[in-house]
């Protein structure tokens, strides 16, 4: 995986003082291995049939998902706007992963609710990340890998 090579590619470039802002922060660090999970996300997908589902869409199916949600609320939990929601949902559910039915406690609204192929897809995903994880707990030892998981899901509680 790839992962490895994008973080000390960017270490080194900071340690050898040709990055003028220094060495990465926490956002970076936390974003070079969320990279490497969607690479691999992806790979698997598109090796196991969903050739047609593009990097844009993970940002939907993220944890914990759209099942059920209104669009409205999911784009204000995503921080992007309904139009751009709405393209990304219309694009999904022409490809058969998804369907926005009648909401039945507003008639105005939709609910997003997940079909078959958006529920293989999403076990996809999970299988996929599972993956990392295991790799990860590989490389840096099952212990400290319960410390890391400990750690983000105590700043996650914060949210």
């Amino acid at each position: 995986m790839g992962d490895g090579d994008k973080s000390s590619r960017f270490t080194t470039a900071s340690a050898n003082g040709s990055e003028p802002l220094g060495p990465p922060l926490i956002g970076a660090l936390l974003r070079l291995p969320w990279e490497a999970v969607q690479e691999r996300m992806l790979e698997r997908l598109h090796s196991q049939g969903f050739a047609d589902f593009d990097a844009s869409y993970l940002i939907v199916v993220q944890y914990p998902g759209p099942q059920g949600r209104r669009p409205a609320d999911l784009a204000e939990r995503l921080r992007i706007s309904k139009q751009a929601l709405n393209h990304l949902l219309g694009q999904l559910e022409r490809r058969g992963y998804l369907t926005r039915e009648p909401d039945p406690e507003d008639g105005r609204s939709k609910r997003i609710r997940l079909t078959a192929r958006g529920t293989r897809a999403g076990l996809v995903i999970r299988e996929a990340v599972t993956e990392m994880e295991d790799a990860w707990a590989q490389q840096l030892g099952p212990k400290r890998f319960a410390q890391l998981r400990t750690l983000l899901q105590e700043l996650n509680k914060g949210e």
